[in-house]
C-alpha cells in the first residue's frame, strides 16, 4: 500500500485550492484601510463597521476571515491586529506594502491569472500578450504600478546596501529600476554613488516625484528608454538588474548578462536581484508560485535558479561571484565583478 504524504489529504488539497479567496480577504481588507483603523487599538465589529464604512454584518464576515487566516486576533467580543498586520500592513509603518498588495497585486496581476491556462497551453490570443513596454506604454497602468512597486523595493533596497559593498563605486546603472526605490537605497548608503535609471518613460515620469522628495534629484538621473531595445550608458561602476529577468523573455536573459558585462568599468559589481527557485525545483513556494505569475502574461517569462543566473554570470567572464537570500522564501541576490 502506498504512504498518503501530508500534502495528499483532501484539507491540503482544499487548503490550496481556496487560497485565492483568503487574497481577496486580504486585499479587501486593505480596500477599507481595515488594518489602519484597528493599529494600536482593539475595536468591536460595530465600531470598525462605522470606521471603514461597511454595514455590520459585512464588517463581522471580514472580521471572521480574517482572524481565520491570522491576519487579525479576537479579544473577547473585539478585534485587534496581528503582530505581522500591524507591521507590515498598517499605512505609514517602516516596513508597511499594503499599498504593494492593494495595487499592484490586487489590481494589476491577479487579474492576469484568469489567462493562465491559456499562457500554458500557448492559446493565449496575441492582445492578451503584453510585454512591460506595451502595459507601460498606458500612464495610468504605468503610475498604478510604478506607486506599489516603490512600497514592495524599499525594504530589498535596504538589504542590498548592506550585501554588497559599493564603497568604491561612483556611478550606477540600474536597469528596470523603475521609480528608484533600490537606487535612492543605495545612495543613501553611499554618499559618493550616483545612479542613472533606465526604465520606460512613464515610469520615469513617476519616479521622478520619489526621487525630489528624497532630495536626490542631483545624484539620481533617468534615462528612458526599453533595456532591450535601447542604448545605455557607455559606462557604469557598478550594474544592478532587480526583478528585470522575471519581466523579459527567457531567450533575452543571457544578452543583458553579456551587456551588463561590456557596460561595467574593470572591477564594476554586477547584481542581479529577483525570483529564483531552488535547483531541485521542490521551492521555495513563494518563488514558484510568482515565476507562474509572471507566466499568466508573459509566455516566454524563464524559471530561473541561482544557480542558473551565476552559470550565465561565469560565462560572461564574471569573477566572484556569490549567491545570497534577499526576501527570505521570495528572491535571492547572485552578484559577481568584472576582473580588474
Amino acid at each position: 500500500m502506498l504512504a498518503v504524504k501530508p500534502l495528499e489529504t483532501a484539507e491540503s488539497i482544499s487548503d490550496i485550492a481556496f487560497a485565492f479567496m483568503g487574497s481577496k480577504a486580504l486585499f479587501s481588507a486593505l480596500h477599507v484601510d481595515l488594518f489602519s483603523v484597528l493599529s494600536e487599538t482593539t475595536m468591536n465589529p460595530e465600531k470598525v463597521a462605522e470606521k471603514c464604512g461597511l454595514h455590520v454584518d459585512r464588517a463581522t464576515t471580514l472580521l471572521t476571515a480574517l482572524t481565520a487566516l491570522g491576519l487579525v486576533e479576537k479579544d473577547g467580543a473585539a478585534f485587534k491586529n496581528s503582530p505581522a498586520a500591524e507591521a507590515f500592513l498598517v499605512k505609514g509603518r517602516k516596513y508597511d506594502f499594503g499599498d504593494y498588495l492593494r495595487f499592484q497585486i490586487d489590481q494589476q496581476m491577479y487579474p492576469f491569472l484568469t489567462q493562465l491556462n491559456g499562457a500554458l497551453t500557448g492559446t493565449l490570443k496575441p492582445d492578451q500578450i503584453a510585454s512591460y513596454e506595451d502595459w507601460f506604454s498606458d500612464p495610468e497602468q504605468a503610475r498604478l504600478y510604478s506607486k506599489s512597486q516603490h512600497a514592495g523595493s524599499l525594504g530589498p533596497g535596504r538589504s542590498l546596501a548592506k550585501m554588497v559593498d559599493l564603497s568604491s563605486a561612483r556611478t550606477l546603472l540600474d536597469v528596470g529600476g523603475g521609480t528608484g526605490a533600490f537606487s535612492i537605497s543605495l545612495c543613501k548608503a553611499y554618499p559618493d554613488l550616483s545612479s542613472t535609471i533606465l526604465d520606460f518613460p512613464n515610469v520615469a515620469k513617476v519616479g521622478a516625484g520619489f526621487i525630489e522628495g528624497e532630495g536626490l534629484s542631483e545624484r539620481i538621473s533617468y534615462q528612458p528608454g526599453n533595456a532591450l531595445k535601447d542604448s545605455w550608458p557607455d559606462r557604469a561602476d557598478a550594474v544592478l538588474m532587480s526583478y528585470l529577468y522575471s519581466g523579459v523573455p527567457g531567450t533575452a536573459i543571457p544578452g543583458l548578462v553579456r551587456k551588463a558585462y561590456e557596460t561595467l568599468s574593470a572591477g564594476g559589481r554586477y547584481m542581479v536581484h529577483d525570483f529564483m527557485v531552488d535547483e531541485n525545483r521542490d521551492g521555495p513556494k513563494l518563488a514558484a508560485l510568482w515565476q507562474l505569475q509572471h507566466t499568466a502574461f508573459n509566455p516566454q517569462a524563464k524559471s530561473i535558479t541561482s544557480d542558473y543566473v551565476a552559470g550565465l554570470m561565469e560565462a560572461a567572464g564574471f569573477e566572484d561571484i556569490q549567491t545570497g537570500v534577499m526576501i527570505p522564501g521570495m528572491t535571492m541576490l547572485v552578484h559577481g565583478r568584472k576582473p580588474q
